[in-house]
């Protein structure tokens, strides 16, 4: 394949736009459970498929369904994993239609899954997506542009206590409340359409104090893209969802970039790596043991060497299982 057949119809190099976080720490995890022919995994978060590729390239028995919701990242990814042929299964979905993905594949366990949640290298870097407060842009901020309300949207149309409501529980912001107050007397003026506008605005809502602590928008623009693109919602369906596709032996790998994420991670794979046998039980019995053994002890970071080198990796959390018995 040539260079140019590697590369997308407007001549970039997917490879060259994203380095995968703890690339070589999830191939190490995931290894005992796709090294054999036949094996399957999911990517269920594919971008621009450089854990795809290293997957494939490290196991050529293996067969890779990755799932994007981005049209965009799928034509990246599609370009990079090419040389694959069809051992690169490419979907177009948001990652709790996994059980869809998969038996549309014509599979029915799968042996390993692979989620990198949070926005995208592609959409962070492409300023006219709005997800950037450093950069003026639309606000946009829907990881799939062809369907649901953009963060204009949102703005401009819910009431008070909604806005509020989403800058307390997906920003986690103490100033929410007031933020609310801020964009709500600002609309009635002129519509909030650009990230450079809402910058603005915030910036006057803040205290001197604060704003000398830290960027007033960074809390509201990552509650703004969670609530547009439903990021907890679909977390919560797809973890117990794929869960549950792997077979006996197969492992789950997960990388989080922010508290509420990985608080919603930490608790699915708590409940299913722990006994369910009541307590007093002198035996306990097959169907009460653990489905799930922990392959982590907490959350892993990134190394401190892979954080000077990818300033992406700072926030990461990563956590891992496998699945020890069947329930099914």
């Amino acid at each position: 394949m040539t260079e140019d057949e590697t590369n997308t119809p407007d001549g970039r190099d997917p490879s060259r736009l994203h380095t995968p976080v703890l690339l070589e720490r999830c191939l190490e995890l995931l290894t005992p459970a796709i090294a054999h022919d036949g094996a399957v995994v999911v990517d269920a978060t594919l971008g621009m498929g450089g854990h795809s590729e290293a997957l494939l390239d490290a196991h050529p028995g293996l067969t890779l369904i990755g799932l994007d919701r981005d049209t965009e990242a799928l034509a990246l990814a599609g370009a990079r994993l090419g040389r694959f042929g069809d051992r690169a299964i490419r979907v177009h979905a948001v990652y709790d239609e996994i059980a869809r993905a998969v038996r549309e594949a014509g599979v029915t366990r799968i042996d390993g899954v692979l989620f990198d949640l949070g926005v995208s290298s592609l959409q962070l870097d492409d300023a006219e997506r709005g997800f950037a407060y450093a950069q003026d842009a639309p606000l946009d901020m829907r990881m799939d542009q062809h369907a649901g309300e953009t963060a204009a949207e949102v703005l401009a149309t819910a009431p008070e206590g909604r806005l509020r409501a989403i800058f307390e529980r997906y920003g986690e912001e103490p100033l929410a409340g007031r933020y609310a107050r801020a964009i709500v007397a600002a609309r009635r003026e002129e519509p909030i359409l650009r990230s450079g506008q809402l910058v603005e605005l915030l910036q006057r809502a803040t205290p001197a104090a604060v704003r000398d602590q830290r960027h007033p928008a960074k809390r509201v623009f990552q509650a703004l893209r969670v609530e547009v693109n439903g990021e907890l919602s679909v977390l919560e369906r797809a973890i117990p969802a794929a869960l549950s596709l792997l077979g006996v032996g197969g492992r789950a790998v997960i990388m989080s970039y922010q508290s509420l994420e990985d608080r919603l991670v930490k608790r699915e794979l708590a409940s299913r790596s722990t006994s369910t046998a009541p307590p007093g039980l002198p035996v306990e019995l097959p169907e009460h043991r653990p489905e799930f053994r922990l392959l982590t002890r907490g959350a892993e970071l990134a190394s401190e060497d892979e954080r000077a080198r990818n300033p992406r990796a700072i926030p990461v959390r990563l956590r891992a299982a496998e699945r020890m018995r069947d329930t099914r």
